[in-house]
């Protein structure tokens, strides 16, 4: 395996600077050590809404940066929380400006929901991701339900089989990325 660590973009589904999504996005890049170099995307809530019109030509700034971060990562690691039994609209309105793009045809994807359940969620991104021809396997995609009782307050994992099926997901996605 090449021993050059794979720039990963890390975009977390909630606006909260220190969302439980956040935390866990940094438990991720601990878990990888040198083999990723990890970006996280922070201006989630920064992107004008999705206007069609504002699709032609000139797109605003913000998607544009976040259309160059995602064409030079080597993969997307999604981290997001489930709000109203579904994606959170700031997470959407982001997979809405990649629709007419092909930014994220057979990208090697990470998907993680975190939430109180999360399990509509989570259907809910690997249907529009997979929509948008992302590539990603059962290995690298991840429930995470309770979420909040699972992390202590300085953001560490109190939960053993968590931090397993974290590691587990973090090497999965390694083997993805140098497919």
């Amino acid at each position: 395996m090449n021993n050059v660590p794979k720039h990963i973009l890390a975009i977390s589904g909630s606006t909260r600077a220190d969302s439980s999504n956040a935390q866990l996005l940094r438990i991720m890049a601990a878990l990888a050590g040198d083999r990723w170099n990890m970006t996280f995307y922070n201006q989630l809530d920064q992107l004008p809404h999705f206007n069609p019109d504002l699709n032609r030509g000139n797109v605003p700034e913000q998607v544009s940066v976040l259309r160059a971060a995602i064409e030079a990562a080597d993969g997307v690691i999604i981290c997001t929380p489930e709000y109203v039994f579904s994606l959170p609209g700031s997470l959407k309105n982001l997979l809405e400006w990649l629709v007419s793009t092909t930014l994220l045809t057979d990208k090697p994807t990470a998907l993680v929901t975190a939430s109180a359940s999360g399990e509509k969620a989570h259907d809910a991104l690997q249907l529009v991701v997979g929509t948008l021809q992302a590539r990603f396997t059962p290995a690298t995609t991840l429930l995470i339900s309770g979420v909040r009782g699972k992390l202590a307050p300085d953001g560490h994992l109190t939960d053993v089989p968590t931090e397993m099926a974290l590691a587990q997901l973090v090497d999965a996605f390694t083997v993805l990325l140098s497919r």
